[in-house]
């Protein structure tokens, strides 16, 4: 395992302007949330992740 959990799934291909991973992500930020927004090539998906599961301090 490699210390990440994934919090949600977006698709790549979403409407032109729409950042729905980084909104996604900003929102679990302040919730206290370390989250990030990486790309999966291999499905062509956005994911947010945590790292390991640390809080933002």
């Amino acid at each position: 395992m490699n210390g990440r959990k994934v919090l949600e799934r977006f698709p790549a291909g979403g409407p032109r302007g729409s950042w729905p991973a980084e909104e996604f992500a900003q929102a679990r930020r302040l919730e206290g949330q370390a989250a990030e927004v990486v790309m999966d090539l291999a499905t062509d998906t956005f994911l947010v992740i945590v790292r390991g599961g640390v809080m933002a301090e």
